[in-house]
């Protein structure tokens, strides 16, 4: 997010400082909120007036917005809180997380069903923003490169996807200068089609998006199809268009729910695949991963080999000093989970998830969208009701619950959904009491201004206890 330099002369005092609390225990004139204090406070006091402030922050156990990991393991804090201190680019200080990266990308490739005559690379990232901007980066100069060297122009690239992406795809097209071909959704359907890529894609693209599990409903691109599609081009027009998978979200699902669905490597055009190790990786943010099937996709022009540090280490990404911990983080639950660990977690949420679709979907009063279950989420619609999805959300609030309410993209724009994310840590009897706060949202919403103050004045008056 952008923030932008406050007026003060415009502000009240009260907005501008941090008034005195607990009878000046801690401080006794009023802190700067936007400008650096002339001296310092005590340890406890700044504790103390951050994490008081904090407390305006909603409930992660009941966000059900985000699909980013809430909680770990006491094992798994230990580690984070013990390596808090490290930066992963100083690889001659700390080669051994360097050592762990590469395990972990091992790990993935194989799980992602890369042939073992692809020499695969990868490496964490930030998160799936970061790894999906390098992936179209190896892709443009893969493309440009081969442009060159069949002596035709490279100076109109473009990249085609559907408009269910997430946002970081218009980003990287808009930041890295390539032409984007986003394909209208189409109501009841919020995905695209192997025939619209078809009708968009030409010479100059260098690459198709599809989404493993998209964000705005969960739901799945025909992956297979578009690949099929890119091999029927590639025989007959000779034009080499490599597929990556957005799988922010349903990378880590896919491989342990349906391990028999073709989406990955095993495909012939899937050259590269994004994951989110914050999400159904089960690691607190933020940690992403990228991994190519072969290094041949990336570029060697792109890869830094760093001195300066001690020793000599290979770089590829955006950004440069980051956190060892969530890498350390990701080691820690596939060593500690393995295949069968992650297969029943994904197992219970998915549960859990059809749970409460059903619960929903048998009172007659929401369409669920996500009929094919991608991921452990429930979107819907309202079915002929007289307020909106967006007034339900805002007394779910009331409750403390967390639930995202939006309009779906162009060409769907006037579907408007609620969506909730079941994480690890959602109980089943934590569904019940989602889907009890939902129903009497629901049905106080259905009453009038009138009716509710009538309903709130014939409550019996609660005694008060001395």
């Amino acid at each position: 997010m952008l923030s932008k330099k406050v007026d003060l002369s415009t502000k009240k005092e009260s907005e501008t400082d941090h008034t005195t609390t607990y009878g000046r225990r801690y401080f006794g004139e009023p802190v700067p909120k936007f400008v650096m204090p002339d001296d310092g406070m005590p340890a406890r006091a700044a504790y103390q007036l951050i994490h008081d402030e904090l407390n305006l922050d909603g409930n992660p156990s009941l966000n059900l917005a985000s699909f980013v990991t809430t909680w770990m393991e006491p094992e798994a804090n230990a580690l984070i809180a013990e390596n808090l201190d490290k930066n992963y680019v100083d690889n001659d200080e700390y080669p051994q997380t360097t050592v762990i990266q590469e395990r972990v990308v091992n790990m993935l490739a194989r799980l992602f069903n890369a042939p073992e005559d692809c020499e695969s690379v990868g490496t964490a990232t930030i998160g799936s923003s970061e790894a999906i901007m390098l992936a179209v980066l190896a892709h443009k100069w893969t493309w440009r490169k081969r442009r060159q060297a069949e002596g035709k122009p490279c100076d109109n690239p473009n990249i085609v996807m559907g408009a269910d992406v997430h946002t970081v795809w218009e980003k990287s097209a808009r930041y890295f200068d390539v032409k984007l071909k986003l394909i209208p959704l189409q109501e009841d359907t919020y995905i695209v089609s192997a025939d619209e890529v078809a009708a968009e894609v030409d010479e100059n693209t260098i690459c198709v998006a599809a989404v493993l599990g998209t964000t705005f409903t969960g739901q799945m691109d025909p992956i297979k199809e578009i690949n099929d599609l890119l091999v029927d081009i590639k025989k007959t027009k000779g034009w080499d268009i490599p597929l990556h998978v957005d799988g922010a979200s349903g990378a880590f699902v896919a491989p342990f729910v349906d391990p028999d669905l073709q989406w990955d490597f095993r495909l012939e055009q899937v050259k590269s695949i994004n994951a989110s190790g914050h999400k159904y990786g089960l690691v607190y943010p933020g940690i992403g991963w990228l991994v190519m099937k072969d290094k041949k996709d990336l570029p060697e022009e792109l890869v830094f080999r760093i001195t300066y540090l001690g020793g000599e280490m290979t770089n590829y990404s955006l950004n440069f000093s980051k956190n060892s911990s969530p890498i350390i983080a990701q080691y820690y639950n596939f060593i500690r989970l393995g295949r069968s660990g992650y297969a029943d977690i994904m197992a219970n949420m998915m549960n859990n998830s059809h749970y409460l679709a059903e619960k929903l979907r048998d009172t007659g009063k929401f369409e669920i969208i996500n009929k094919q279950k991608t991921l452990p989420l429930v979107a819907l619609r309202l079915k002929d009701a007289a307020f909106t999805v967006f007034q339900l959300s805002k007394m779910l609030r009331q409750k403390g619950w967390i639930v995202p309410a939006y309009y779906l993209p162009e060409n769907a724009q006037d579907v408007a959904v609620i969506r909730m994310v079941i994480k690890e840590n959602f109980s089943r009897g934590m569904v019940e009491l989602l889907f009890s706060d939902i129903m009497q949202a629901y049905h106080s919403l259905e009453l009038s201004e009138a009716e509710r103050e009538e309903r709130a004045k014939g409550k019996k008056k609660l005694s008060l206890l001395y």
